[in-house]
């Protein structure tokens, strides 16, 4: 049985939205890079770094809504979700460069200081802190989804940590130590590192298909098994089609009931799939019979020949839930 779910198109207030954060980060990045510049503040150099990944994490958004509302093909039957996730290992990776190089650059300051100007860090820091501000505001707005939820905390922490510029800027003002630039760069570059090895680590689970983040594969087992009717289940599999969309296979024994009676049971077992654990798309192949080996469900030659009404693997029809 084929259950298919709609998809869930997004609506024209987020693509605004999405691309108006976009236009206003990518022009604040130019600004901190030209202000970084003629500051010789790398402050303001690795704050431009930091938000070419609020950028790449808004155009990442922008292109998962986009491709949601792709339909599957013959040629890519679950449509297109993993292309958002390789392009958020290659971003990330990238970042992870970035942020090293800020911060041997910044070692190499704090043993030879550059004279920074502090009131420029301090103007165009401040702008940063409207303009991410802003769009973290908006975001909140639209933010109904986690892909969306995550943007918008990125945007919220770059607000504080770009606030953090302004006070290092204060700092140098009105102390003239210019060590606090390359050491302000070496915090920034930290969150760099540590927001771009997360999404590597995350994306990098999706793409082996290891259990999602947040999923308890016992849980699930245990949640299955309660469903009434069935007894055992087994050769369980749940894996990532793309950050939001999971998917689940699993053989489950029930009693040697007619099809039109085990139709309620594999109801129940998406029912529960999808409340439970946001999964939406499932193969469940039922058996009355215990395998022999129920990871790998092997069933004995002499078994196969005695059943009757099933396939050459000794299994009754599956389910599917899409």
């Amino acid at each position: 049985m084929h259950v298919h779910a709609a998809p869930t198109g997004k609506g024209s207030r987020t693509t605004t939205v999405l691309w108006i954060s976009m236009v206003a980060t990518l022009a604040y990045v130019a600004l901190t890079l030209f202000a970084g510049l003629r500051a010789h503040s790398l402050a303001l150099l690795s704050e431009a770094g930091h938000n070419v990944s609020d950028f790449l994490a808004l155009a990442l958004s922008f292109v998962a809504v986009y491709f949601q509302t792709r339909p599957p093909t013959h040629q890519k039957t679950f449509g297109y979700q993993r292309a958002g996730v390789m392009a958020a290992f290659l971003n990330a990776s990238t970042l992870v460069l970035i942020s090293i190089w800020i911060a041997v650059e910044a070692i190499h300051r704090l043993s030879s200081p550059v004279q920074v100007q502090p009131r420029l860090m301090m103007w165009v820091a401040l702008a940063g802190v409207l303009m991410n501000g802003a769009i973290a505001a908006l975001l909140w707005g639209v933010a109904k989804d986690v892909n969306l939820r995550s943007a918008f905390i990125h945007m919220a922490g770059d607000t504080l940590s770009t606030a953090a510029v302004i006070a290092g800027g204060a700092g140098i003002l009105f102390t003239g130590q210019n060590w606090i630039d390359p050491v302000l760069s070496i915090i920034i570059a930290a969150l760099i590192l540590w927001s771009s090895a997360d999404i590597v680590r995350e994306t990098l689970n999706i793409l082996l298909e290891g259990t999602p983040r947040g999923l308890s594969l016992s849980q699930i087992r245990s949640g299955l098994e309660a469903v009434e009717g069935v007894q055992n289940v087994h050769d369980l599999h749940v894996w990532s089609l793309g950050s939001q969309s999971h998917a689940l296979a699993c053989h489950v024994t029930i009693d040697d009931i007619p099809p039109s009676e085990s139709n309620c049971i594999l109801l129940k077992i998406n029912a529960l799939a999808r409340q439970n654990f946001h999964i939406h798309h499932t193969t469940i192949q039922f058996e009355h019979a215990n395998c022999e080996v129920l990871d790998g469900c092997v069933v004995p030659i002499s078994e196969m020949a005695a059943e009757s009404g099933h396939d050459h693997h000794g299994h009754s029809h599956a389910g599917h839930s899409h």
